[in-house]
């Protein structure tokens, strides 16, 4: 891998469940050091390609490609499958994932939320793991909760943690699928507080998100998904100051009215 190879790169990727054919052949590139927002009205296709990106779903047709390695397959069309266990579990151990509904487990503390990925699946030293997890804690304003429980907390702090979580894995990228959609307005700004500061870290970042205010503010690039194509992409000040599709004016009009 040089220096210039994406993180992610996805080629002429199709993706259909049964008859339905969601994604029709999408290119994504998310190079190192970059944040590439993905957007476009439910049922575009947004969130079914961040879960093919780290293999979370099984796509039919195109290319996968984490750090210049393409993704090796067995099978065709819809009985096609990874064929490299190792190779999976390589790159999902490198995609972190922040879903939009926490999924933080309800029967351990905050702490050992974050903790337990670094411990079970790499195998990392435990003294070492706490002190990433609490510093992780701190970074995203919530060091203070290691030992509540998830319920304890409000929706927004709940997905800080999940975020804190997400890093705890030292990632090569983090992948936000609507990172802020179930939460109160004013608990969303606290999440959206943190993804800003990640973007200014130079972390690669992929989110799907229906806030255009906080893709227009964090993203290097954005994409416009129109059911299952890509429709516009380009530089924030681009898309949303100047689009140039009348499918992205009258999406972007309709999430200002909104």
């Amino acid at each position: 891998m040089t220096p210039t190879t994406p993180v992610i790169e996805i080629k002429d990727l199709h993706k259909a469940y049964g008859a339905l054919e969601v994604l029709k052949g999408v290119d994504i590139t998310a190079p190192k050091g970059h944040v590439t927002s993905l957007i476009g009205s439910s049922g575009s296709g947004k969130s079914t390609l961040l879960r093919c990106c780290n293999l979370l779903e099984d796509s039919q047709q195109g290319e996968v490609i984490f750090k210049g390695d393409p993704v090796r397959w067995k099978g065709e069309g819809h009985s096609r499958r990874p064929s490299d266990a190792a190779q999976v579990t390589r790159i999902r151990t490198n995609l972190s994932m922040v879903f939009q509904q926490f999924n933080l487990w309800a029967h351990m503390t905050i702490l050992q939320n974050v903790m337990e990925a670094p411990l079970t699946v790499l195998r990392r030293d435990r003294h070492e793991v706490e002190e990433a997890a609490r510093g992780y804690l701190d970074k995203v304003g919530i060091g203070d909760k290691c030992d509540v429980y998830p319920a304890q907390l409000s929706g927004g702090q709940q997905q800080r943690a999940a975020i804190a979580r997400a890093l705890c894995m030292e990632p090569e990228a983090l992948l936000f699928d609507e990172p802020t959609s179930a939460l109160d307005p004013e608990l969303e700004q606290e999440v959206v507080r943190v993804i800003k500061a990640l973007a200014e870290e130079g972390r690669t970042m992929l989110i799907v998100t229906h806030d255009m205010k906080m893709a227009a503010d964090v993203s290097d690039h954005v994409v416009f998904l129109h059911q299952g194509l890509i429709e516009e992409e380009g530089a924030p000040q681009d898309l949303f100051g100047a689009p140039k599709s009348e499918r992205l004016r009258g999406f972007l009009s309709a999430t200002q009215a909104a």
